[in-house]
Formats: structure tokens, C-alpha cells, sequence
């Protein structure tokens, strides 16, 4: 394909279209996904082999509503019974391909439609095409038999829709009683926008009524943009012989389609306005195509927003409780105030800060268990507070999904589970704050150093300064300080002046601030970890972020070398 650019573009596109993937459930993904398929059909079953064989037999596709008639005229113009007729409907359900001897090689080979298996031999089945050479059909043009295109069977009408697309030319049947039926200008309106080179056959007309008739439905053609198609009429006959037309009825047909057989450049000229205008639509449809896929792109994103947002917000009010003074309630209040003493150590704290650190040995002395009792208390209100935000985000990202109705089919195929915390949370919220505690100590630690040799430091303990900085970053860090904090009342004023009495003002709060550093990226990467459950279920969908673009670039290839190519230029 190097040396014909156009092949190798529809070779690509042919290929891309077969791997579109639009999983989410939009108006859009079902008309994409089906359109694609049908593309693809089209490009193996009709436009490939005709630009490698421009010079092969045209081949004729006969289509047309339930009883039209089309097994009997296909009989007719063979001049055998090639395709049976029947009162039963539908009456067509193999389709059969009827050619010349001379053209056996032309179409007993899956040059043209290769998903459908060739048999000789009377058949029921669809996916087989049954193959009907006769030396009585002129060589240069094979006729197919298609089934009905309003059949009340979904596979025949899907099966007639790919026939027609792999045709050179279409044989549209209708009757005198159905011409103006939907389904079968649904079809004819399709053949327009595609240039396609299209014969109408008017069969069982009334004599009397035959110029009226033919009359209006060259108007309606004309109407729909189907002026230049070629219309035959044949009149309503009381019976049939050995179930074919009279030969006289059809004969006007029956020499077009073999003059047209007959002259190479006559079939070139059709084959050529039949392909180039299967290109051109496509072409002209496959940006829908292409906007299905930006749309789930655009819906991916916006869903993984909703999920993303839920756990931000999450994040934003822990750290916010971690940092207003609301921890500091109930117990670990509580614990607090047994650890400091509500009494003694509160008058203290009315004195000089002197007064305060030389009574701190004293003070502090023999109180290790009031520290770790205040230390789980801190442990538990944490883990608390953590499980519920991230509850609370589950539930609120399943919520934003589940008002939208491709998140609503997305969370119907997953587990119930995404809508709470994973079940893993509690264990990780543990140990978040477990090791978010033990990274505090061993902080007060370092920076209590060379604090070690002075009385205080050693009265207070590492677990003694280290839950008071905790408490200290509970009320302190989110911008409110001493008295302002309402909730704690004196609790965190009392916590500072003993973080200072141990290691100075700037020291306490840089303490302060690497603690709470610390926590927010413990508690910002626990969120993370749950949020990933939600962008699991979306990356799971393999929607490919450059489907768009390597589309968009395949088509502008197949536009600009279809303009070039010698093989679709007219033949005069």
C-alpha cells in the first residue's frame, strides 16, 4: 500500500474504527459504536477490494420491502429460479448471489464481502451467501439478493443494510401500493447522500394507472435528490410463468444492465460514483463519530471531577477540625484538663511564664499516665473525625455519579461498596494517626535536644510535650491563637505557654507548623487512596485520551488522498 496513500488511509481508518470504544452509556455512544461497525463492514466488504480491483464486475444489489417481488425478478432477469419465491414472509433469508461463469473467480473468492462463508448448496443460514452461477446473465455484473429492508427480523434488515453498502449499484424494488412506504426512502435518502449509483424498479403497476404512477414517483424522487436515477416500471401481471416475468415486461432493464455490463468504462464510471461517494459520507459522518468520543472523554473527566471534589472537600474540612479548636471537645478536652490539672496548674498559668517553668518539675512529676491517656483520647477523636470525612466522601461522589445517568449505569456494574469508606479505611485511619503521633514525639524529640539537661524538659517527658504541641496544633494552626479559640477556652492558651516554657515562642510554633504539615499530607494521601477507587472504576474503561485526535488525523488522511486519487476521477 505504500505506493497508493489511499489504501493505506482507509486501511488505518478501517482500523480505528474497528477498535472505537465508547463504553459509557450516552445518546451518542450507540449511534457512534453502530456507525463505526457498519463503516467497517463497508470498507471490508466494498470500498478495499474495489480500489485494489477497480476493473472487477460491478456488483448489483437487489433491495426492497417484504413481497416486493425481488426473488421473482431476480429469477426473471436469470432466466431460471435462482432465488426461491414464496407467499411466506420474509421470503429471503440467505442471500444469493447470481453471476456469469465467466466471472466465477471474481466472486467465489471473499474478494467482496469475506465475513460471509460461499456454499453451492440450499441453505437456511444468514451467514452464508449461496452462491448461484449461470451462463444466462450477462458477464461484467453479478445481482445479489438481499433481504427485506423492513423484514420483521433484525438480523435480515441489518444483514440488507450491509449488502446494499456493498454494492456498486442498487436495485431498489418497490410496488405500485408501497413506493411511498418510510422504510424503503429511509434507505433511497441514504443512497443520495452517497451519490450512489441507484436503478428504481416499479413493479405491479395497473396499466391504466401507470403513467400517474411513475409520474409522481419521479417527483419524489426528484424531491429527494435522486433526479438522475434511472426508473423501470413493470406492469401488475395476473400470473406468473414457472414463476418469472414475461420477458417482454423486463426487457427495457435487462438490456440497460447488460450495456452497462458490457462496457468497461460504463462500469468504472458507476463503481467510481459509488465509491467515491461512500468515502465522501463517511467522511462527512465520521466527526459524529468522533464528537461520541470527545463526549465520553468530556463525561470521564467530569465524573472523575465529582469523585475528585467530594474527597477535596473531605480533605479541606478535616484539615480545617484539625486546626479550629473542634477536636479539642469531650474527652480529649477531658483528658487534657486531668493532665494539666484544672486547679493548681490553672492558677499557675495567671502568674509570670518564670513562675510557670520553675514550678513545671514539680508540677509534672509522676504524671506518665494522664500524658497517654490524653495521648489515646487524641488518638481516637483523629481516627474518628478521619473515617467519617471519608465516609462521608464516598458517599457524596457515589451521589454525584448516581445523578448522572452515565455514573448511574457505571455504579450499577460496580459493588455497593463504593458508596462508604473501603473496607480497609478503619486499619489505615489507625495508622495514620498512629504514626502521625509517633512522628510528633520523635519531632519534640530532635528539637528537645539540647533542652534535655534543663529540669522542665526532663519533668515534662517527650510524651508530656508531645500531646500538648498536639493540642497546640489542634486550636492554634488554623489561625486562631489564646483566648480567640472559643472552644478550648484557656486549654490552648495553656498549651502554648508550656510548648514556650519548654522551647520559646519561634520554636513552638515552627514545631507547630511541621505538625500540622505532616498531618494534612498523611490525611491528603489517605483521601487519595480512597478517592483512587472511584478513578480505578473510570480508568477501567480504557477510554483512550488520544482516540479523538489519532481519528481526526486518519480522516484528514483519507480526505486529502481520496482527492488525489487517479482511481476516483470520472472515466469518460
Amino acid at each position: 500500500m505504500a505506493d497508493r496513500p489511499l489504501d493505506f488511509a482507509l486501511a488505518r481508518l478501517r482500523e480505528a474504527l474497528a477498535n472505537i470504544h465508547v463504553p459509557l452509556q450516552m445518546p451518542s455512544a450507540t449511534a457512534a459504536a453502530d456507525y463505526a461497525k457498519r463503516q467497517v463492514s463497508q470498507l471490508d466488504d466494498y470500498i478495499l477490494p474495489r480500489l485494489a480491483q477497480e476493473n472487477a464486475p460491478l456488483l448489483a444489489v437487489v433491495g426492497g420491502s417484504t413481497g416486493a417481488g425481488k426473488s421473482t425478478l431476480i429469477n426473471s432477469l436469470a432466466g431460471r429460479t435462482v432465488s426461491p419465491a414464496s407467499v411466506l414472509r420474509p421470503t429471503t433469508r440467505v442471500p444469493t448471489l447470481v453471476y456469469n461463469l465467466a466471472d466465477a473467480s471474481w466472486f467465489e473468492s471473499d474478494r467482496v464481502l469475506p465475513h460471509l462463508v460461499r456454499t453451492k448448496t440450499e441453505t437456511d443460514d444468514p451467514n452464508l451467501l449461496r452462491l448461484s452461477p449461470v451462463p444466462t446473465l450477462p458477464a461484467g455484473m453479478a445481482i445479489l439478493d438481499a433481504p427485506d429492508v423492513d423484514s420483521i427480523v433484525a438480523e435480515n434488515r441489518q444483514l440488507a443494510t450491509q449488502l446494499m453498502d456493498a454494492a456498486d449499484l442498487w436495485i431498489f424494488l418497490t410496488t405500485a401500493v408501497r413506493y411511498a412506504d418510510a422504510v424503503p426512502w429511509d434507505h433511497l435518502q441514504q443512497a443520495a447522500e452517497r451519490d450512489a449509483t441507484v436503478v428504481i424498479v416499479l413493479n405491479r403497476v395497473p396499466k391504466s394507472a401507470l403513467a400517474e404512477v411513475s409520474a409522481y414517483l419521479r417527483q419524489m424522487l426528484t424531491e429527494r435528490g435522486l433526479a438522475e436515477t434511472k426508473l423501470f416500471c413493470i406492469p401488475e401481471i395476473d400470473q406468473l410463468h414457472e414463476g418469472r416475468l414475461p420477458d417482454e415486461y423486463i426487457q427495457e432493464l435487462k438490456t440497460w444492465l447488460s450495456d452497462l455490463a458490457g462496457n468497461l468504462a460504463a462500469r468504472r464510471l458507476a463503481s467510481v460514483q459509488t465509491m467515491s461517494g461512500a468515502i465522501n459520507a463517511m467522511s462527512r459522518n465520521i466527526p459524529k463519530v468522533i464528537d461520541a468520543i470527545e463526549e465520553q472523554q468530556i463525561k470521564v473527566t467530569q465524573l472523575r471531577t465529582m469523585s475528585t471534589r467530594a474527597y477535596s472537600e473531605a480533605s479541606s474540612r478535616i484539615m480545617e477540625n484539625t486546626a479550629d479548636g473542634t477536636l479539642l471537645r469531650g474527652e480529649v478536652l477531658a483528658k487534657w484538663h486531668d493532665f494539666v490539672g484544672t486547679g493548681q496548674f490553672f492558677r499557675a498559668v495567671e502568674q509570670k511564664i518564670g513562675g510557670l517553668r520553675d514550678r513545671m518539675t514539680a508540677f509534672f512529676s509522676g504524671v506518665p499516665k494522664q500524658a497517654v491517656e490524653l495521648g489515646t483520647a487524641i488518638e481516637s477523636g483523629l481516627d474518628v473525625l478521619i473515617r467519617h470525612e471519608a465516609d462521608l466522601a464516598a458517599q457524596r461522589a457515589s451521589a454525584a455519579w448516581e445523578a448522572d445517568p452515565s455514573g448511574r449505569a457505571i455504579l450499577a456494574g460496580v459493588s455497593s461498596e463504593i458508596t462508604r469508606g473501603s473496607p480497609g479505611l478503619s486499619v489505615a485511619a489507625k495508622e495514620l494517626v498512629t504514626q502521625w503521633q509517633e512522628d510528633v514525639l520523635k519531632l519534640v524529640s530532635e528539637t528537645g535536644v539540647e533542652k534535655r539537661a534543663q529540669a522542665r524538659f526532663l519533668a515534662l517527658g517527650v510524651n508530656g510535650v508531645g500531646v500538648a504541641l498536639m493540642i497546640f496544633v489542634f486550636s492554634h494552626t488554623g489561625g486562631l491563637v489564646g483566648a480567640e479559640v472559643g472552644i478550648a477556652g484557656g486549654t490552648a492558651v495553656l498549651a502554648q505557654r508550656v510548648l514556650e516554657a519548654v522551647f520559646g515562642d519561634s520554636a513552638v510554633r515552627k514545631l507547630a507548623q511541621e505538625a500540622k504539615i505532616n498531618l494534612d499530607s498523611r490525611i491528603a494521601k489517605l483521601l487519595s487512596t480512597e478517592q483512587y477507587r472511584f478513578d480505578k472504576i473510570l480508568d477501567e474503561l480504557k477510554i483512550n485520551p488520544d482516540a479523538r485526535e489519532q481519528l481526526s488525523s486518519i480522516l484528514l488522511d483519507v480526505s486529502s488522498t481520496s482527492f488525489v486519487d487517479p482511481r476516483l476521477s470520472q472515466v469518460s
